[in-house]
């Protein structure tokens, strides 16, 4: 019986342990999400500008830039696939892996030949463990993208589409990531980034209240060109919604490993008390083993005499 009360002691203060690094992870994800988060939402007026103005200009500009043209000169399409640097966040990595293998799949049947890109260590772990190309990996910076790091990504995918085929250039650019919900919804995107799908923006209906002239389109001058700006704005927005995607993703894996963080630190408070049960009961057995041999040894002595 002191063996087995032992042994639970020593589950405990194990159990504890890892308790209390659960507890700190949760904690600092707790304290790193809200940033995260204003970071990644955060983004969305100046995409929006950039969205309008890139409509605006499309309705006098002519459309000729690479980025907005279908390819039909080579069948490679980049799958760029963003994961975290780090584990302790539940299915974070996994559930955008499973649905990266998805949509390459998908792609191969559909006759085309996917180019891997992957950010996180998680991912390129993954990939290298099974023996997948990957072109490039950029890892160290999931949970807090730079400025830098997220241009360097934007430029590298761009060059790769705009590259002629001969030297490697690809057909289309699409990007897995973990789309920020809320703190406790996250979900796995796949959003096709190149090439671009210019829509020109509706016209507001006209109001009982206001002239219906207050609904028409104002007139701008562009110097030196209307697709001069066109052809500006273009990789501003793919460099944007980059950026806003790792922003995205690194508000989700904070958000996934506080969850994930939380409920194990719950786990293991419920394993303490478990254990604390077991090495109480394994004590008291252990006291009435001892009682009982003392009254055996007491009537033995008795009956002796």
């Amino acid at each position: 019986m002191a063996g087995a009360q032992r042994r639970f002691k020593e589950k405990i203060r194990a159990t504890s342990t890892l308790e209390k690094v659960f507890r700190a992870m949760e904690l600092i994800a707790a304290s790193r999400i809200s940033k995260a988060r204003n970071a990644a939402l955060g983004q969305d007026p100046y995409t929006q500008a950039l969205i309008k103005s890139i409509q605006m200009v499309a309705s006098d500009a002519q459309y000729t830039h690479p980025l907005v043209t279908e390819r039909t000169d080579t069948n490679k399409v980049v799958v760029f696939v963003v994961t975290s640097d780090r584990g302790m966040a539940g299915a974070y990595s996994s559930s955008v892996l499973r649905e990266a293998d998805r949509f390459m799949d998908q792609l191969r049947e559909e006759g085309k030949e996917p180019v891997l890109y992957v950010a996180g260590r998680r991912g390129a772990s993954y990939y290298h463990f099974r023996g997948v190309p990957v072109a490039q990996t950029w890892v160290g910076h999931s949970d807090k993208p730079s400025d830098a790091i997220s241009h360097e990504i934007a430029t590298t995918l761009l060059d790769r589409f705009l590259a002629p085929a001969d030297e490697g250039g690809v057909a289309e650019l699409h990007v897995v990531y973990t789309r920020f919900i809320s703190m406790v919804t996250q979900h796995v995107h796949i959003r096709r980034m190149l090439p671009l799908q210019v829509v020109d923006a509706p016209a507001a209906a006209a109001s009982d209240d206001a002239p219906e002239v207050a609904n028409a389109a104002p007139l701008y001058e562009y110097e030196p060109s209307a697709q001069a700006v066109f052809d500006a704005l273009l990789p501003m927005y793919i460099t944007s919604r980059i950026r806003g995607i790792m922003l995205m993703a690194a508000a989700s894996e904070l958000a996934s490993r506080q969850q994930a963080m939380h409920s194990a630190t719950e786990n293991a408070s419920e394993l303490i008390n478990k254990y604390t049960r077991l090495a109480n009961n394994a004590r008291q057995a252990e006291i009435t083993t001892e009682i009982t041999e003392i009254i055996s040894g007491a009537d033995a002595l008795g009956k002796s005499s």
